[in-house]
This record gives C-alpha cells, sequence and structure tokens, in this order.
C-alpha cells in the first residue's frame, strides 16, 4: 500500500524516534509499504517518520541512483564502476540504527528530500560512517559504509533524529528558501506522489 509522505512542517519530522521490537505489530507489511512508498515517490530513502510513524526504522534502495547515473548523458554525478556496483546491490532496513562514528572529509553534495519536494541544496556530510543497526529478521550488525552510500544512510538517519537536511545549510541558504519551505507547510506545493500536509488541531 502506497503511504502519503508526511511533508515539512509536521511536527512528527522533528521527534526523536523510539525504537521498536520484533514484536512491533504489523511490521513485516509496514516495511513492504515504506519501499512501496518510496518506490512510487521515485526516491533512494524512506524513514518512518516520513510516513508518520515515529519509530527509528528506515529503507534504503540505491539502485536507482546508478541507473540514474548510467544514463546521464551530461556527466554531471559520475561514479566509479565500484560505487556503481555498490549502489546497484544496496537494498537495506535498518531498524533501531545508532550511528557509532562519522569520519573523514566532509564533503558537499545536492540533495533533495520527499518531505521536502522541490528543494535541492548542497549538503555536506561527513565521508566515512560505523553504524549500528538491526534488519528486518532483528539480526544485529555493526557495519562501515563510505562515500555515497555513507551520505544516504546520514541523511535518513537524520530523519529519525528529528533532523532535516535544511537543518545543515547556511542560515542565509535557510532564509533564500524560506518561502518555498513556508508553500510545502501549507500545501501549495504538489510533487507527482501522494503527500500529507499538516493541519494544527484548532
Amino acid at each position: 500500500m502506497v503511504l502519503p509522505i508526511v511533508v515539512y512542517g509536521d511536527p512528527v519530522l522533528r521527534k526523536v524516534a523510539q525504537d521498536i521490537d520484533a514484536k512491533y505489530e504489523g511490521l513485516s507489511q509496514f516495511i513492504k509499504d515504506m519501499f512501496e512508498t518510496m518506490y512510487k515517490a521515485n526516491g533512494l530513502g524512506l524513514a518512518a517518520p516520513q510516513v508518520g510513524k515515529s519509530i527509528r526504522l528506515f529503507v534504503i534502495d540505491a539502485t536507482p541512483f546508478a541507473e540514474k547515473d548510467e544514463d546521464d548523458e551530461e556527466g554531471d554525478e559520475k561514479f566509479t564502476a565500484e560505487q556503481l556496483e555498490e549502489l546497484r546491490n544496496f537494498k537495506k532496513v535498518f531498524i533501531n540504527a545508532r550511528m557509532i562514528e562519522e569520519v573523514g572529509e566532509e564533503w558537499k553534495f545536492n540533495e533533495g528530500c520527499l518531505s521536502i519536494p522541490k528543494i535541492n541544496e548542497d549538503v555536506s556530510r561527513h565521508s566515512k560512517i560505523t553504524v549500528e543497526y538491526y534488519d528486518e529478521h532483528f539480526k544485529k550488525h555493526t557495519e562501515t559504509y563510505d562515500s555515497v552510500i555513507a551520505r544516504v544512510i546520514q541523511h535518513e538517519y537524520d530523519h529519525i533524529e528529528g533532523k532535516l537536511f535544511t537543518d545543515r545549510i547556511s542560515p542565509f541558504k535557510r532564509k533564500m528558501i524560506s518561502g518555498k519551505l513556508n508553500d510545502i507547510a501549507n500545501g501549495k506545493v504538489h510533487p507527482n506522489y501522494k503527500i500529507k500536509v499538516y493541519k494544527p488541531k484548532k
């Protein structure tokens, strides 16, 4: 089932999400719905808070990233053959993730977010991370990633920490896009996927 994606302005995007256990009701179906929702919106990753659930869960499928790069005739964003192979085969579920380490030289990359449609900005992130998490079978992993995969994980991890990529740009840049952010919060943006705009109870 395709779920509506919560957009900028909803308080759920600012909450630090809660851990879950293997008995979380409907977990398997929810994970399937997360992937289906992400694919429908042409995303690379999706975190539970983005569909209104404040739990520490996010999914990633970087395959479209590799395909986009291979189809890019202008050569704007090229990866090495090794990076493309990693992207092409990277599909994971992260539950109760904890960032153990973020190291390496920070580098900028243009990021967008399904919860902040039609806005992209250059964001600086560390080049290497170590993350601890459980997979969909609640098997525990501690893994180290670098380059593009590290960035995608950091972006989704921010969501379960109540952060958005716009928090990582300069105050000047945030001021420049404040009007667009207000439009999103007020439901004046219409992406090609289903969204849910926060309406405070009166």
